[in-house]
């Protein structure tokens, strides 16, 4: 590629170490291609420039001095902007946190500093990451590189969109239901999202915290393996932080599917799926099988509850979390005749209609007389939900469905139907539920050239194996989303 801003991580990384170019020549590529980009796209909400370049500068002095980082150094990236960063705007793409300047970093975001990655900015989603659509945020919508009149999914929508530009080369998003994997495979990317506990919340503003995890959106699967490297690994200021070892992701890239179980989820195929992508995933699951996999048809009946559990869980725990935005502690402040009137004019202002909808719901599942019937009902059926994982992966070491049952759809399309938007998540809410990681690898385009997204799912730790059929399935599909956007043809 003639543009550095089309590199993959893996390609930036060889290139900063054999002294090819600069972190700071880079940077600027990546600026430019932002530059280009951001007027049609709107994947980000804030850009750090002076940072950004402070931290490029510092990326190329240690490389001079013979100092190995690790595989983010020098390199541009971009995160969610529900990620906390000292002294850079976070506001979740609310009003009522416009303006907040957090006085410390994240885990996920010191673990990046420490290992030499360039910081580009903070990305735009839907508000408190509550969306399928990234239609929700308060400072305007994202749009899809592919075609700016459709969404890029959401609610990680900018920094699918960011990578997919080449406006950043890895991105760091949060994934509630979804919303890492669904954006990725709308936008032609590679999200994973990791076992629940292996990356840590610290400072990852709540959303449902039973369900939250933080993972990468990148361009390839050996580049989305690094930069989960980067950031897992134990926090103790993270209590439901995973305590044990951090597996091995990288050995079995190049391995293959010989001999692997691939269980095709039957209630995650077929019925609701749009017949572009039940094909392109029907030929990527073929490929597998003449690959040397070994194919097997799995049943999960609970499955059939998940979308209703679900949404209840994670508005109960929403509505539990976002009680901390009062107006008396940071953020926007709206005042009243008293205590109860200032809180209740900050919220109404600050809080968009979708945020509004899911703390209402689940202030009520919360509620005396409700609690058992709503939120522990959904609670019993995510226990249904685990189990049924386990049984499946007794049958098969990974299990497979489309990432999303549509590719992207055109902006406004389903803003007055909350319900339509709330299927859009239907194939990955269940992961979630049960805590197991999942990644969404892109294999192929629809009628309208728009990427369809090919779900890998695998028990809990179960990232090696899950990375290892994700690497086979992106080389059977031979898919490059770069040779939509090389150079200038992202306008």
């Amino acid at each position: 590629m003639s543009d550095l801003a089309d590199l993959t991580l893996a390609e930036a990384s060889r290139g900063l170490r054999a002294r090819e170019f600069t972190s700071v020549e880079l940077l600027e590529a990546v600026h430019r291609r932002a530059a280009m980009t951001e007027a049609n796209l709107h994947a980000y909400l804030t850009l750090d420039r002076d940072g950004a370049a402070r931290a490029a500068v510092a990326a190329d002095s240690a490389f001079k001095a013979g100092t190995d980082l690790g595989p983010l150094q020098g390199v541009p990236v971009a995160l969610k902007d529900n990620m906390v960063t000292r002294g850079l705007e976070t506001t979740c793409s609310s009003k009522i946190l416009s303006g907040y300047e957090p006085p410390y970093d994240g885990t996920a975001v010191s673990r990046l500093r420490d290992g030499g990655a360039v910081i580009m900015g903070k990305t735009n989603l839907d508000e408190f990451a509550m969306g399928s659509s990234t239609e929700n945020s308060a400072y305007g919508p994202t749009r899809n590189p592919w075609d700016p009149d459709r969404v890029p999914g959401g609610s990680s929508g900018g920094s699918a969109a960011a990578v997919a530009a080449g406006s950043a080369m890895v991105a760091y998003g949060s994934d509630t239901g979804g919303s890492i994997r669904q954006p990725a495979a709308m936008c032609g990317i590679v999200g994973l999202k990791p076992t629940y506990g292996l990356v840590s919340r610290y400072g990852l503003i709540a959303f449902a915290s039973s369900l939250d995890q933080i993972g990468p959106l990148t361009r390839r699967v050996e580049d989305a393996v690094a930069a989960l490297e980067v950031v897992g690994g134990h926090d103790p200021a993270d209590s439901t932080s995973y305590p044990g070892p951090v597996p091995d992701y990288r050995s079995g890239l190049e391995s293959g599917v010989s001999g692997l179980r691939v269980g095709v989820v039957t209630e995650l195929n077929g019925e609701g799926i749009e017949p572009a992508v039940q094909e392109a995933v029907d030929r990527t699951i073929a490929r597998l099988e003449a690959a040397g996999a070994t194919i097997v048809p799995v049943s999960l009946p609970s499955l059939e509850y998940a979308l209703s559990a679900y949404y209840l869980i994670a508005p109960a725990e929403c509505s539990a979390n976002l009680a901390r935005f009062d107006g008396v502690r940071y953020g926007l402040r709206r005042l009243g005749e008293n205590v109860e009137e200032m809180m209740s004019n900050t919220r109404a202002e600050g809080f968009g209609p979708e945020v509004t909808r899911r703390i209402l719901l689940g202030t009520y599942a919360l509620s005396a007389g409700y609690y058992d019937a709503f939120y522990g009902q959904a609670q019993r059926v995510r226990t249904l939900i685990i189990r049924d994982f386990q049984a499946a992966y007794e049958q098969a070491d990974v299990l497979v469905s489309p990432t999303s049952p549509t590719t992207a759809f055109p902006v406004g399309e389903r803003t007055a139907d909350p319900l339509s938007m709330y299927l859009s998540d239907v194939c990955t809410i269940p992961s979630n539920m049960s805590g197991d990681p999942a990644i969404s690898v892109p294999v192929g385009l629809d009628g309208a050239g728009l990427p369809i997204g090919f779900q890998v799912m695998a028990p809990a730790l179960g990232e090696p194996v899950m990375v290892r059929v994700a690497a086979e399935v992106e080389r059977l599909a031979g898919f490059d989303a770069r040779a939509r956007f090389a150079s200038s043809e992202v306008q």
